[in-house]
C-alpha cells in the first residue's frame, strides 16, 4: 500500500467519524425537541420557549448558593411594615375683608380651620410597639394612626423626632407584634439585592426589588444645620407613600429606611434613597432612652478632597477628608489634630467623603472614645478622640 492510498484512507475514516457525530448530535437534539414539542402541544414557538426556560433554570441552579429568596425576605418583613395616616388641623388666619368692614364694621375675618391629611409607612422595630418612620411623614400631625398588616387601626404616640436625619419614633400600645431585626449597613455592598417594603399611593403591603446602586449619597434633601445625609441609593421602585418604609436585605433584615426619590415628576424615575440602618438604630435608641438625640461632635470643619484641592495643596492622594479648621477646645483639638490633617479612618472604617465621615460619626455619642487615623504630610498618624456632644431637646 503506497503513501497516497494510506493518506486517502485516513481522510475517508476521519470524514466518516465526523459525519456520524453530526448525525448523532442532530438525532439527540431532535429527540429532546420532540419530547418538548409533545409536552408543549406540538407548537414550535413553545418548544423554543421551553428550551429557553430550561436554560434559565440551569443558570439559576448553577448559581444556587447566591440565589436570592425574595419570598423569604418579603415574608420576613411585610407584616412588620405599617401604613401611617396623619391628620393636621391648620388654624384659620385673620384677613382683611372690606365688605364686612363697610357693612358690618368688622374689618377682619377668620378663615375656616381646615384638616390636612397625609400618609406614609413605618417599620416595627420591636415587638412591644416601637415604630421607626420619617420625620417628614408625621411633621405637624395632630393625630397619627397606624394600620397594621392585619388591618387593625391604632392611634400612635410620637416619642421623639430628629429633623437632622429625617427620623421619628412612634409607639403603639400593642405587644407580640411582628418586627424586623437590624442588619449592619456597613456590610451592605453595592450590587447587593434589596427589597423596598411600604405603602405607595396607599397601596398597602407593596414589595419591590432592586440592587444597591451606591452608598454615601448626599442629595441635599435636609436643610438642618447638623443634617446627616449618607443615603443608600437603590433602583428598587419607591413612590410617595413609601417614605418611612423598610429597605431589607435578602434575609429580611432591615438595612435602611426609605426616605426619598430623585424625580422631576414626583414619582419614581429610577433612583430611590434610604437612611442606613446604623444611623437609624442610634437615633431610635436615643429617642427611646433619652427622648432626645445625643449627637457626637469632633469639633472640626471638613472638606471633600477633589482634584482642585489636591493640586492647590499638593496632596499626594485624594483619599480621606481634609480638615480645614479645628475648633478651640473641641474634641479633635484636645486629641492634637490640626488644620491640614486628612482623616482616613474612624474606628477602623474608611472615610473618603464628608458623607461617609458623618455617617460613621453619627453612630457614636458624647463621651465615646474613637480611634482616628489621619495623614499629616506623608506620615500616617492615629489618635484616640473623646467625643463631645450636642443634644436636641424633646419637643
Amino acid at each position: 500500500m503506497n503513501k497516497k492510498t494510506i493518506f486517502t484512507s485516513i481522510i475517508t475514516s476521519t470524514l466518516t467519524i465526523l459525519t456520524f457525530m453530526v448525525i448523532l448530535t442532530w438525532w439527540t437534539t431532535s429527540k429532546i425537541a420532540y419530547v418538548h414539542a409533545i409536552d408543549s402541544g406540538g407548537n414550535f414557538e413553545k418548544v423554543q420557549q421551553t428550551h429557553a426556560q430550561a436554560h434559565q433554570v440551569n443558570l439559576i441552579k448553577s448559581k444556587s448558593p447566591q440565589e436570592v429568596d425574595f419570598v423569604l425576605a418579603a415574608n420576613q418583613s411585610v407584616n412588620a411594615v405599617v401604613h401611617i395616616n396623619t391628620k393636621s388641623t391648620k388654624a384659620g388666619k385673620y384677613y382683611y375683608n372690606p365688605i364686612n368692614d363697610y357693612f358690618f364694621g368688622k374689618p377682619y375675618q377668620k378663615s375656616p380651620d381646615k384638616t390636612v391629611s397625609g400618609s406614609g409607612s413605618g417599620v416595627i422595630i420591636s415587638s412591644d410597639g416601637y415604630i421607626a418612620t420619617n420625620y417628614h411623614v408625621i411633621k405637624g400631625a395632630d393625630i397619627i394612626e397606624v394600620t397594621l398588616n392585619d388591618k387593625r387601626i391604632i392611634e400612635a404616640e410620637l416619642i421623639g423626632k430628629d429633623p437632622n436625619t429625617d427620623l421619628a419614633l412612634l409607639k403603639i400600645s400593642e405587644n407580640d407584634l411582628a418586627s424586623i431585626s437590624y442588619a449592619n449597613s456597613d456590610d451592605l455592598q453595592v450590587g447587593e439585592w434589596v427589597l423596598a417594603v411600604g405603602n405607595p399611593f396607599n397601596l398597602t403591603s407593596t414589595v419591590t426589588a432592586g440592587i444597591v446602586s451606591a452608598k454615601g449619597r448626599n442629595i441635599n434633601l435636609l436643610k438642618e444645620q447638623y443634617a446627616i445625609e449618607s443615603f443608600i441609593q437603590t433602583d428598587a421602585v419607591v413612590n410617595p407613600g413609601n417614605s418611612g418604609g423598610a429597605l431589607v436585605n435578602d434575609k429580611g433584615e432591615l438595612v435602611g429606611i426609605n426616605t426619598a426619590i430623585a424625580s422631576n415628576t414626583g414619582s419614581y424615575t429610577g433612583y430611590s434613597f434610604a437612611i442606613p440602618v446604623n444611623v437609624v438604630k442610634k437615633v431610635m435608641n436615643d429617642l427611646r432612652d433619652y427622648g432626645a438625640v445625643q449627637r457626637a461632635l469632633l469639633g472640626i470643619q471638613i472638606r471633600d478632597i477633589n482634584q482642585s484641592l489636591r493640586t492647590k495643596l499638593n496632596l499626594t492622594s485624594m483619599k480621606g477628608v481634609y480638615i480645614s479648621r479645628v475648633m478651640e477646645k473641641g474634641a479633635a483639638r484636645l486629641a492634637n489634630l490640626y488644620s491640614g490633617d486628612i482623616i482616613t479612618h474612624l474606628n477602623g472604617k474608611k472615610v473618603n467623603s464628608i458623607n461617609e465621615l458623618q455617617e460613621a460619626l453619627s453612630q457614636f455619642g458624647p463621651g465615646d472614645e474613637i480611634d482616628v487615623v489621619f495623614l499629616r504630610g506623608d506620615k500616617i498618624k492615629s489618635a484616640v478622640v473623646a467625643l463631645k456632644g450636642l443634644t436636641y431637646k424633646k419637643n
